[in-house]
């Protein structure tokens, strides 16, 4: 091979552009956010780690359950009855976006459209 030293090169230049974003951030650890819990409220509908883990599973599923096959009620897993409602049943007890939703969503940086149906606590506070 008579370019085997350029393209050798050419690797070492490529590995090291291509890992420039990991070596910059190496020590810089951010904190998992702790979104702000209920105070009044002992458990969510289903275990916190599942909730961490299946939230949007779920929220997905009872989208199709009350639209598509308009079931209306949800029975958790200790037997607990809800009503399949973001607005009604999650936001009852979470009821500031920036706080619950957004610390996580930010961190792990996705931007989900729940709000382009669904209205935000906050400003359904304001208009009652």
């Amino acid at each position: 091979m008579y370019n085997a030293g350029k393209v050798i090169i050419f690797i070492v230049i490529l590995i090291g552009f291509l890992s420039t974003p990991m070596w910059l951030n190496f020590g810089r650890l951010e904190a998992i956010p702790q979104p702000e819990l209920p105070k009044d409220k002992e458990k969510c509908i289903e275990s916190k780690e599942y909730m961490r883990a299946y939230h949007m599973k779920l929220l997905d599923d009872w989208r199709k359950q009350a639209i598509r096959e308009n079931k209306h009620l949800y029975i958790a897993k200790d037997g607990e009855k809800y009503f399949i409602s973001l607005q009604k049943t999650c936001m009852k007890c979470h009821t500031n976006k920036e706080k619950f939703c957004d610390s996580c969503h930010n961190f792990v940086v996705t931007h989900p459209d729940c709000w382009h149906c669904h209205i935000a606590p906050e400003v359904a506070e304001k208009w009652q």
